[in-house]
């Protein structure tokens, strides 16, 4: 059996496949399963189990070599596989589900004006729902294959070298018991200002653990790399690890205080503590899954509290918009200016005191 799925969209909705795959690759014995993603969503890709082969579309690549990349991905997957699942909607990627097999699954929109040639030439369609949660969405094209499931979104494993290397960067450091704090996200809009994060890292200062400060390699990491306050307690690691040794520093930790990104979830996979930090995100959608009560946030609160997860929201009417921004350009969201560091702090060491350390 050869499965394409196809994932053209950001880290965290590669990371949402997981559970998909391993359905897939458990009802499908000896089954080979493929991915094509945007090439930006790698190195996620390469770190989920199960996977035959990588494809790439390069958005970067779109302009100057469009037809030829296309013409490429073609004659990759034309009637290649048994089975295309294709996790979004857009043109492209519904186009390439159908090329890839005769059997092809797709979300699609419901408005018909868009929709109504991939309703003509796919297997089988659902809609994309914003009302629900992505691992829910993403586990519907298991309905047409008569494959039973449990909505719980699958934890990348940790080799033991990785976790041997994490683990002895933290004795170098003289960290036991700690905390991440990760302050940054993709885009702009999504990211707690620089003053109340400054207020809140000096708050989580005052704590009995350390606090590890993550993030990647962008620009907007780098910014906020320079910005963070110098402490013993506060240990800077942005730019200092790869996504597999995030995981496992992840896995080491008590829990994550941070913004709504792809780290946030893979902390939640993990059945970690959580305080997290939302703008204008919609929550029904990508709101942190509990494993523990497969449920996620579903309405709008200035504090979404259950099982080892509190979400911290603005109290205003606007929240939450599901714009990039307020002026929904990627630019900067004014709501994020209204969520109090000291709640934030509080709901923390609420947290700590309770494990007696």
């Amino acid at each position: 059996m050869r499965i394409l799925i196809i994932i053209q969209r950001s880290n965290g909705d590669v990371f949402f496949s997981g559970s998909l795959i391993n359905y897939l690759k458990n009802f499908f014995l000896n089954s080979k399963i493929d991915l094509l993603i945007n090439d930006d969503t790698l190195q996620i890709a390469d770190l989920l189990p199960g996977i035959n082969k990588i494809l790439k579309f390069s958005y970067s690549k779109k302009d100057a070599y469009r037809w030829k990349q296309e013409k490429e991905i073609f004659k990759k997957i034309y009637r290649k596989y048994d089975i295309a699942i294709n996790l979004t909607a857009s043109y492209r990627s519904v186009l390439y589900s159908i090329l890839a097999s005769k059997k092809s699954i797709s979300a699609i929109e419901r408005d018909v004006s868009k929709s109504w040639w991939k309703r003509l030439f796919l297997s089988s369609y659902y809609y994309f729902d914003s009302n629900k949660h992505i691992i829910e969405n993403n586990l519907k094209p298991l309905d047409f294959l008569g494959i039973s499931y449990e909505t719980k979104v699958l934890e990348i494993p940790v080799s033991g070298k990785c976790l041997k290397n994490v683990s002895r960067k933290l004795k170098n450091l003289n960290v036991e018991n700690f905390l991440i704090f990760h302050p940054s996200a993709q885009y702009n809009y999504k990211i707690y200002p620089q003053e109340l994060r400054n207020q809140l890292l000096g708050l989580l200062e005052k704590t009995k653990i350390s606090i590890i400060v993550t993030g990647g390699v962008s620009e907007i990491d780098f910014n906020i790399k320079g910005s963070i306050p110098k402490s013993e307690k506060i240990i800077n690691l942005i730019g200092e690890t790869s996504i597999e040794e995030y995981i496992g520093l992840s896995y080491l930790s008590m829990g994550y205080i941070g913004m709504d990104t792809l780290n946030m979830h893979i902390a939640a996979s993990q059945n970690k503590r959580l305080f997290a930090i939302y703008g204008p995100t919609n929550l029904k959608m990508w709101s942190p899954w509990s494993n523990i009560s497969m449920s996620c946030a579903r309405k709008d609160k200035y504090i979404n509290e259950y099982d080892n997860i509190t979400v911290f929201q603005a109290g205003l009417p606007c929240v939450a918009c599901g714009k990039a921004g307020c002026n929904d350009q990627h630019d900067e969201s004014l709501c994020l200016n209204h969520i109090n560091p000291e709640l934030v702090y509080q709901k923390v060491q609420n947290f700590i005191n309770d494990q007696k350390i």
